[in-house]
């Protein structure tokens, strides 16, 4: 079995249910089993700490990547498998990207958008074909997906864009559509 990286986009913050945390230790307990490395911002607050510490505690290799100017505030884990700092956001970006089998978007503000939509702007582009799962616990993603349906309803963008698109209610769907994916 060949280890796949998974990279995971999430919130340096927890949010106001803790259904979020929950999910993200959820899904970073099962890396280790899954034989998957975690790929993420290397912040040990909020869901980014949750799926890191609960990804390590199961044994998974960890991949954090964070910019110098956020060491401090996302409170950098230096005690992952392998810790890269780099200069800048977009840096970082391209780093967890290139070392990524697939993406996955846990609940967060607008670091994760950002990243989002980044990363779907590429696979739009045919920059690559890595699948993009959005975890959308609790129907978080809901006015995410209704602007995708807006985007493509006005006009702006094909509809084949939602094809790249794979939504995940709870953390067993998303491994499902990881597993899929990645055969």
């Amino acid at each position: 079995m060949t280890t796949r990286s998974i990279c995971v986009f999430c919130g340096s913050r927890s949010g106001n249910d803790a259904v979020y945390q929950t999910a993200a230790e959820s899904f970073g307990a099962l890396f280790a089993a899954k034989d998957w490395r975690l790929v993420y911002g290397a912040g040990d607050v909020g869901l980014m700490g949750a799926v890191a510490n609960a990804a390590q505690k199961a044994g998974a290799e960890t991949f954090g990547v964070i910019p110098t100017h956020l060491l401090e505030w996302e409170v950098g884990k230096t005690d992952l498998t392998k810790f890269i700092v780099t200069e800048n956001m977009h840096e970082r970006k391209k780093v967890m990207f290139m070392n990524s089998d697939a993406i996955v978007v846990l609940p967060g503000g607008a670091g994760s958008l950002d990243e989002f939509f980044e990363v779907l702007t590429w696979r739009q582009l045919e920059l690559h074909a890595k699948p993009i799962v959005l975890l959308n616990i609790n129907g978080f993603w809901d006015p995410l997906i209704g602007l995708v349906d807006h985007v493509i309803a006005q006009g702006f963008a094909d509809p084949t864009l939602k094809d790249f698109i794979t939504v995940a209610t709870d953390v067993p769907e998303l491994v499902a559509a990881l597993d899929r994916n990645l055969a």
